[in-house]
């Protein structure tokens, strides 16, 4: 099974960057990022808005 990103809501603080890192992967909704593509992004890619999000709110799950 491959990994999928999830954003943790309770941490998220809408700042955009993963939006703007992966915009096929991540949208915001309500203030908040959500996933709407998991697949729409290589993991290279996905794992760079991870690293960025400055409140840790984007994890991998497997």
């Amino acid at each position: 099974m491959a990994k999928v990103p999830v954003v943790d809501p309770d941490l998220c603080t809408g700042c955009e960057l993963c939006v703007e890192t992966c915009p096929d992967v991540f949208e915001m909704e309500d203030d908040l990022a959500v996933i709407t593509n998991p697949a729409g992004a290589s993991e290279e890619e996905i794992q760079e808005a991870i690293d960025n999000c400055p409140v840790e709110a984007i994890t991998w799950q497997e």
